[in-house]
C-alpha cells in the first residue's frame, strides 16, 4: 500500500492564496499599461497620476472606514508614518514611470520597469540584510530575461525617457519592500491604500498645478484612462498587493507581480490583435517558470539525518519492548 499524500499545510495554503492575490494584481497592471500610454494623447503625466490616484482613494476610502471601525486599536503614530513613506515612494515610482512613457517605447518601458524583479531581493539585501530562500536570484533573473524576450529581444534606442523608467524600477523595488516591512505592524491593507493613494495624489495635483495646465475638459477627454487606471489599475490591484503581501515574502511578491508583462503581451493579442513574435513565447515559458519554481521549491524539505544517538535511543526501546 503506497504512502498516503499529506494535506497541505496551512502555512502552504495561506502563501499560495496571497500569490494568487498578486498573480491577479498582474493581470490587473497588464491590462492597464495601454490605458497609461494612450491617456498622454489628452492630458499631461502629473494630471493623469493625480486623477487616477484621487479615483483610487474614493474606491477604497468605505473599505478603509469599515476596516476603522472593526479594528479593536487605532494605527500605531510610527506605523502612520511608514504608511505615509510608502506613499511617497508609490507617488514617486508613479510619476517618473508616467514622465517617461511620453518619451520612450512601450517595448522600452516594460523592459526597463521589470528591473525591480532583480532590484527588490539586492535592495532587500543591502538595506535590512533580508536574505531570500536561494531560489529567488535565478527566479528574478528568469522573470526579468522573459520580460525582455517579451518585448522581443532587445532595447530601441535609449533617450531620457529611459531614464525615467529606471529610475522608476528602483521606488517600485522599495515600495514593494516596503509594503512588506510595514504592512504587520497594524494589519490595516485598506488603511494603507488609502493613505499612500491620498499621498500620491496630493503630490501630484500639486505638480499638476504647477507645471501643467489641467481643465475639465482634457479630463473628460481621458475619463476611460482614467477610470481603469484609478478604479482597477490602482485601486484593486494595489490593494490587492498589500493583501498578498501579508504572506509572502517582498522578493516572492515582485516575481508575482512581475507577470503584469505577461498579461499585457496577452491582453494586447487578444483586444489589439497584436502577436508575440516566437522569442517572446519563450519569455513567456521563463515568467511562468520563476513563479512556478519560488512556489513550488521551498516545499521541498531534505529528510533529516538521523544521528547516532537517537538510532541507539530507538534500538533501546525496541528492545525493551
Amino acid at each position: 500500500m503506497g504512502r498516503r499524500q499529506q494535506p497541505a499545510s496551512p502555512g502552504f495554503v495561506t502563501r499560495f492564496r496571497a500569490n494568487l492575490l498578486l498573480l491577479l494584481a498582474g493581470a490587473v497592471w497588464g491590462m492597464g499599461f495601454v490605458a497609461q500610454s494612450t491617456a498622454m494623447a489628452d492630458v499631461g503625466p502629473w494630471t493623469f497620476v493625480a486623477a487616477k490616484f484621487a479615483l483610487a482613494a474614493v474606491t477604497v476610502a468605505p473599505f478603509a472606514f469599515l476596516e476603522r471601525r472593526k479594528a479593536a486599536v487605532a494605527i500605531p503614530r510610527p506605523a502612520l508614518g511608514w504608511f505615509a513613506v510608502i506613499g511617497a515612494m508609490l507617488f514617486l515610482a508613479s510619476i517618473t514611470q508616467q514622465i517617461g512613457i511620453v518619451t520612450t517605447s512601450v517595448t522600452n518601458a516594460g523592459f526597463l520597469t521589470g528591473l525591480y524583479v532583480v532590484l527588490t531581493p539586492i535592495l532587500g539585501l543591502a538595506l535590512w540584510r533580508d536574505l531570500p530562500h536561494w531560489i529567488v536570484w535565478p527566479a528574478a533573473l528568469a522573470a526579468f530575461f522573459g520580460i525582455a524576450l517579451l518585448g522581443g529581444g532587445s532595447l530601441s534606442a535609449l533617450n531620457s525617457g529611459d531614464l525615467w523608467i529606471v529610475v522608476c524600477a528602483v521606488f517600485w523595488a522599495l515600495q514593494i519592500l516596503l509594503v512588506g516591512r510595514h504592512i504587520g505592524e497594524s494589519d490595516r491593507p485598506y488603511a494603507l491604500s488609502f493613505i499612500q493613494f491620498l499621498v500620491t495624489t496630493l503630490a501630484a495635483l500639486l505638480g499638476a498645478l504647477a507645471l501643467e495646465a489641467p481643465s475639465l475638459a482634457r479630463l473628460w477627454a481621458a475619463w476611460p484612462e482614467i477610470v481603469y487606471g484609478g478604479v482597477f489599475s490602482t485601486g484593486l490591484a494595489f490593494t490587492l498587493q498589500i493583501l498578498g503581501q501579508r504572506h509572502t515574502t517582498s522578493a516572492q511578491a515582485s516575481i508575482f507581480l512581475s507577470s503584469e508583462a505577461l498579461f499585457a503581451a496577452l491582453f494586447g493579442a487578444i483586444f489589439l490583435g497584436e502577436r508575440i513574435a516566437a522569442i517572446g513565447y519563450v519569455g513567456c515559458a521563463l515568467i511562468l517558470a520563476a513563479m512556478l519554481a519560488v512556489e513550488l521549491v521551498p516545499l521541498y524539505r531534505r529528510p533529516r539525518p538521523v544521528a547516532a544517538s537517537e538510532t541507539t535511543a530507538t534500538s533501546g526501546s525496541s528492545t525493551k519492548a
